[in-house]
């Protein structure tokens, strides 16, 4: 067991959950995790979080600015497999074969087939637009950080900015990319908004396939 503290005051949202999610799943041994922040929202979705994870989770408010919340982690105990251990009765070039077969299970795609995000706008919501585009870069951001990444990102009207050079968003988009997310923005929208020559992620698409690719989907999310 081992106690770890996370400092996330003046962090915006979603960086506390993210960085709780991450020392997380670092304390292999289990333990304490204390999340330092400063505000009730975040609170409120750190204790979401910690449920979510089945864990022990309790908050304390020390002042107006300074909370804590205190997630009880379980130990992760390691199975050992039995098909990690050659055996010995067959020949080594079989087991070098069946554990060149077996060692992409070690490293799962991260993407959920059929889930396609839509980004229709470079703002997310409605209402005064600086707060819009700052909920969309935190909105990417925090797709980043899912367990599960979506299968396609489609991005048309203005959400061809989000793809285009002069982005907030274009890192955390090519790290989706990197991950094997395919990025695809309306050319017709693109040729709009004078972006055609801009585009600095994916690749570009037409109505036609961003019809067929929400038809065969399994779930769409629209932020």
């Amino acid at each position: 067991m081992n106690n770890k503290t996370v400092d996330a005051r003046g962090m915006a949202c979603p960086l506390p959950v993210v960085n709780a999610k991450k020392a997380s799943e670092e304390m292999t041994q289990g333990g304490t995790l204390t999340v330092l922040v400063d505000n009730e929202i975040a609170v409120q979705n750190l204790t979401k979080f910690g449920n979510n994870r089945g864990f022990t989770v309790s908050s304390e408010k020390k002042s107006d600015k300074e909370f804590t919340v205190s997630f009880q982690i379980p130990e992760k105990t390691t199975q050992a497999s039995a098909s990690a251990t050659p055996s010995t009765d067959k020949p080594a070039d079989t087991q070098t074969s069946e554990s060149a077969i077996a060692s992409p299970a070690c490293a799962p795609d991260s993407k959920k087939p059929g889930l396609v995000v839509v980004l229709s706008a470079n703002t997310m919501g409605n209402g005064e637009e600086q707060l819009g585009k700052l909920l969309m870069k935190s909105f990417i951001f925090a797709l980043t950080k899912q367990d599960q990444l979506p299968e396609t990102i489609l991005c048309y009207n203005s959400g061809a900015y989000l793809t285009s050079d002069g982005s907030d968003s274009l890192e955390d988009l090519k790290s989706l990319e990197a991950e094997g997310v395919k990025i695809l923005t309306c050319g017709t929208c693109l040729d709009f908004y004078g972006l055609k020559e801009k585009l600095a992620v994916g690749g570009v698409t037409n109505m036609y396939e961003i019809v067929e690719i929400m038809e065969n989907a399994e779930s769409i999310i629209r932020p």
